[in-house]
C-alpha cells in the first residue's frame, strides 16, 4: 500500500508538486509570450467559456484570430485560466476577494471567523477610529454623499481645501490637490505632464500606476536598479541633454519589499542634472518619520527639495484617494488642466473629512506611530530567527516572506488562513516567479500575543509544506 505522502503510482506528493509546479512556469511562460505575439499562437488554450451571442462572432473565413474578438480567448485571460486550472488540480481555494464582514484592520471577520489580518493598510487603525468615524457621518449630514459634479463646475465643498491645506501644511510645500483614486492620481498626473520628447526614470520595483501614467504620457521609459541612485546619475550624463524634461520617480517605502530609498542621494541627482523628482508615498506616509509624517522627516528635508510629493488617502489616511503636494504652480496646472481632475467628480465629502479627521488624529495619538514600528520590528526579528526569508525589509510596517514560487506562497498563504491568519500570496506577474511571497501588512493595533502566534504558527506551516 502506498503511503500517504505518495499517489497510487508512487509519486510523492512533494515530486508532484514539484512537476505540476514547473508544468505552471512552463505554460505561463508560453502564455507570456502570446501576450507578446498579440494571442496570434497561443498553444495551451483552455476551452473556451465565451457565451457572447453568435452574431457577435466573424465567420471563420474571415481569418482574424479568436483573441482579437473573443474576450475568453485573450492571451491574458487564458494564462488567468491555467492558473485557475493549477489551483483546482492541487485543491487549493481561491485566495483572493474573501468577503470581510465587518472592520478590516488588525482583526477581520471572514465567513463568521475572526482572524488576525495581514491584509490591509490600516497601519495606524484610522478607519476604525471613532473620530474618524464620526467626522465621517457629520460630513453625509452637510453636504451628502457625493457632490455630483466637478470641481470646477460645482463640485468644491470647504472639507476639500481644509484637507488640501493640512496635506500641504505637514508636506511644507505651497498647495496640495486631491484626487478621487490613488491609482489614478499617478496615471492622470504624469500622463499629463509629460510626452514624447521627455524621458521618464523610474525604479524597478515601482508601481503600476506610474508604469500606465509613463504609457499614457509618451515619453521614454527607462527602469533603473532598484534603489540604485547611482545608475541614475550615471544614465543621465550620458543622456539628459537628449530629451527636455526628465523625471524620476521612486517610492518613500515600496510596498513589496518594505525597503526605502537613499532620498537625499536622489535630490542630489535632480539638481545636478535639471530634473524633476517625484516619491509615491502611498506606503511611507504614517510611516516614516517621529510623527508619522513620511519620508521627508524620516531623512529631514524640505518640502522643496522634491518637486512632486503623491500619496494614498485609503491607507494611513483612512479614505479613498490619492494627494499631490508641491509648489502653486504645480497644484494650478493639476486643477485646470489634467483631465484626470478637471473632468473627474469631486472627492465624496465623507472621505475627505474621514482624511483629514485621521490626519488631525495623527497628532493626538502618536503611541499609534511608536507601537506600529515596534511591532513592525518585532515581527521582523521572529521571522529572520526562525529563517524566514523576508528579502529587503527594513521592518517598516511592508515585510514579505519570499517563498520562492507560486504554489508554495499559495499553500503556506492557505495553511495560515485555516490557522486563523489572514495574509495573502504575491506572485507573477506581481513579482517575478522566483520571488513569489506573501505579504505582511502591520497595524499599530496587532498585538504582541498575536504576532507571536502568526511567527510560530508561519513556522509550523513551513515545516509542513
Amino acid at each position: 500500500m502506498p503511503s500517504d505522502a505518495s499517489n497510487s503510482f508512487g509519486i510523492s506528493a512533494q515530486l508532484k508538486n514539484k512537476l505540476i509546479q514547473k508544468s505552471l512556469q512552463r505554460r505561463l511562460k508560453s502564455q507570456t509570450q502570446n501576450l507578446s505575439d498579440h494571442g496570434m499562437h497561443a498553444s495551451h488554450r483552455l476551452p473556451s467559456h465565451d457565451h457572447d451571442p453568435a452574431w457577435r462572432s466573424p465567420a471563420p473565413s474571415i481569418g482574424i484570430p479568436a483573441a482579437y474578438y473573443s474576450f475568453s480567448e485573450m492571451p491574458a485571460y487564458q494564462q488567468l485560466r491555467i492558473m485557475h486550472e493549477s489551483g483546482m488540480r492541487l485543491k487549493l481555494a481561491n485566495p483572493f476577494f474573501k468577503v470581510h464582514e465587518g472592520l478590516g484592520s488588525g482583526e477581520t471577520v471572514i465567513n463568521g471567523r475572526t482572524l488576525i489580518n495581514f491584509a490591509c493598510y490600516d497601519y495606524l487603525g484610522m478607519s476604525a477610529d471613532h473620530c474618524v468615524q464620526t467626522a465621517a457621518k457629520s460630513a453625509i449630514d452637510r453636504y451628502g454623499t457625493s457632490v455630483s459634479a466637478s470641481r470646477i463646475v460645482a463640485g468644491e465643498r470647504p472639507v476639500h481645501r481644509e484637507l488640501e491645506g493640512a496635506l500641504a501644511a505637514i508636506y511644507d510645500t505651497e498647495d496640495a490637490i486631491v484626487f478621487v483614486s490613488g491609482h489614478a492620481t499617478n496615471v492622470s498626473v504624469i500622463g499629463h505632464l509629460f510626452g514624447p520628447r521627455d524621458l521618464i526614470l523610474h525604479d524597478e520595483f515601482i508601481h503600476n500606476s506610474v508604469l500606465m501614467g509613463i504609457k499614457l504620457s509618451g515619453a521614454q521609459r527607462l527602469p533603473f536598479s532598484h534603489n540604485d541612485w547611482q545608475e541614475v546619475d550615471q544614465v543621465l550624463q550620458r543622456q539628459r541633454q537628449q530629451f527636455e524634461r526628465v523625471l524620476i520617480v521612486i517610492e518613500g517605502l515600496y510596498s513589496m519589499d518594505g525597503d526605502i530609498p537613499d532620498l537625499p542621494r536622489f535630490v542630489d541627482i535632480k539638481r545636478k542634472h535639471c530634473t524633476f523628482l517625484m516619491v509615491d508615498e502611498a506606503h511611507s506616509f504614517g510611516v516614516l518619520g517621529e510623527e508619522g509624517h513620511g519620508i521627508r522627516t524620516h531623512y529631514g528635508l524640505n518640502g522643496s527639495d522634491i518637486d512632486i510629493w503623491m500619496g494614498s488617502l485609503s491607507k494611513t489616511l483612512a479614505g479613498c484617494g490619492g494627494y499631490i503636494a508641491g509648489s502653486t504652480a504645480l497644484v494650478e496646472h493639476l486643477k485646470f488642466l489634467a483631465p484626470g481632475f478637471l473632468y473627474s467628480v469631486g472627492m465624496a465629502p465623507p472621505l475627505a473629512a474621514a482624511s483629514l479627521a485621521a490626519l488631525q488624529r495623527m497628532k493626538e495619538v502618536p503611541e499609534r506611530i511608536v507601537r506600529l514600528k515596534k511591532n513592525s520590528r518585532s515581527f521582523l526579528e521572529r521571522a529572520k530567527a526562525i529563517g524566514v526569508n523576508t528579502g529587503l525589509s527594513e521592518g517598516l510596517a511592508v515585510i514579505p516572506v519570499i517563498t520562492g514560487n507560486t504554489l508554495q506562497a499559495v499553500r503556506l498563504s492557505d495553511a495560515l488562513y485555516q490557522q486563523g491568519i489572514n495574509v495573502q500570496p504575491i506572485f507573477y506577474p506581481a513579482v517575478p516567479e522566483a520571488s513569489a511571497r506573501l505579504r505582511f501588512f502591520m497595524s499599530c493595533l496587532h498585538t504582541q500575543a498575536q504576532i507571536d502566534f502568526t511567527i510560530q504558527t508561519l513556522k509550523s506551516a513551513m515545516q509542513a509544506i
